[in-house]
């Protein structure tokens, strides 16, 4: 048996008046999606805990039979691991986005105007970074460089390590686009050693020369870091041990890919796979055919693209990832396996909404269906892959890390 997963990352949303009061779901040309639906096994699932903030690791956890309440520990060291970073017992890791800040003034009265500085290229970005730790870096303090605005912030015995996992409760910088920072930026004792890093960046950053560059040629400028979802070394139980499965990630997001080698996987670096609407979704697909060719029996295929056009409020380009998603990745890895003489399955879903509205993360269920081609005779009736469509069976699966052993048969 053969199991893939398509996870469109944030693809749900809410309904659109610019789109009639439909949702992107509803609106895209989804061939391959919808087929599944008329033949599947759909529901919803309720990927994030209520106690928790819908963030990308706590879902994708959950999406892969993590308890979130357990192996939650912040999504940096996830993402370190991705980067081959190794960490001592003593290390955090802290996200350091590169971001755009409106410029004059005070700091604490800046306004964020981009979460990722206008997905500033990885090329672009490792300069920047690297000249934060030139200035910034100390023995104790070191800045990685990740992919496109996705930056690691390495930190031994960080100020409040001794008090709490966490160490400080920031804020994500995507949650306050176009706002003043001043009231979220780190606060007190333990926050303003953080705070002083973020200002200090600004003075390293503000006047770089790629900055200099990107604005001649009409970009936002990278002039600032901002920290955020500190954590600890990673303990994750190994997947392939639990299902017995020889697993492969794929995916443009640190994250994603740290938890998959956290859990026992293969990782597939795909060239030109960038984590927005350009990405290379054909190269993803290759990459999947390619697994299972090699001997995967599990394969996981995340997409970035809904949800970074989400935090973007970019409508069209949210649509067309889901097309792009149907046509470029679902529909040649499942014509793939029609002809690869095996029983397999298929799981699609997202790992949360990112609703165009408000532009972040939400904690609603999420549509999910899981295609057996062993029951390709099966019809549902239901013929659209979407948010309404996939509550007509009255499925419900809480808490979302059972989800999994819905989709994998175990040996």
């Amino acid at each position: 048996m053969k199991y893939f997963v398509m996870l469109g990352d944030g693809m749900a949303d809410r309904k659109i008046d610019a789109l009639g009061g439909k949702t992107p779901l509803q609106v895209a040309k989804k061939p391959c999606m919808d087929y599944l639906m008329s033949h599947g096994y759909f529901g919803k699932v309720k990927t994030v805990p209520d106690s928790m903030v819908p963030e990308s690791d706590t879902a994708n956890l959950a999406v892969l039979g993590y308890d979130p309440l357990i192996y939650s520990k912040g999504r940096s060291p996830l993402e370190a691991a991705s980067m081959g970073l190794e960490m001592a017992e003593d290390d955090y890791a802290i996200r350091c986005n590169v971001v755009t800040l409106t410029e004059g003034g005070n700091y604490e009265d800046k306004v964020i105007v981009d979460h990722s500085a206008d997905e500033i290229s990885t090329e672009e970005a490792d300069e920047l970074i690297k000249a934060v730790d030139k200035e910034l870096g100390t023995d104790l303090i070191r800045f990685h460089t990740g992919i496109s605005y996705r930056h690691c912030l390495l930190w031994k015995n960080p100020p409040g390590y001794d008090k709490d996992e966490r160490i400080y409760d920031f804020t994500r910088p995507h949650d306050i686009l176009e706002k003043r920072i001043g009231e979220y930026l780190p606060k007190g004792e333990i926050g303003k050693y953080y705070r002083e890093l973020m200002e200090k960046s600004y003075d390293v950053l503000n006047d770089h020369p790629v900055n200099v560059k990107r604005r001649a040629e009409g970009k936002r400028p990278a002039n600032s870091i901002w920290l955020w979802s500190p954590g600890k070394k990673p303990l994750l139980s190994s997947f392939t041990e639990k299902y017995n499965l020889k697993a492969t990630v794929i995916s443009a997001v640190d994250l994603i890919k740290g938890i998959g080698i956290c859990a026992g996987f293969d990782s597939i670096n795909v060239e030109g796979a960038t984590g927005n609407v350009h990405t290379n979704f054909r190269g993803k697909a290759q990459a999947a055919i390619n697994a299972f060719a090699s001997g995967s029996d599990f394969v996981y295929v995340h997409v970035e693209a809904p949800d970074e056009c989400g935090h973007r409020a970019e409508l069209e380009n949210k649509v067309k990832s889901i097309e792009y998603i149907d046509n470029l990745i679902l529909a040649p890895v499942k014509e793939y396996l029609d002809n690869c003489g095996d029983d397999y399955k298929i799981m699609l879903l997202p790992d949360h909404p990112t609703p165009i509205a408000i532009r972040t993360h939400a904690s609603e269920p999420v549509p999910f269906v899981i295609f057996d081609s062993r029951k390709s005779d099966f019809t549902s009736g239901v013929n659209s892959y979407d948010e309404d469509s996939c509550d007509i069976s009255g499925v419900y699966v809480e808490p979302g890390y059972t989800l999994i052993d819905r989709f994998i048969e175990k040996k």
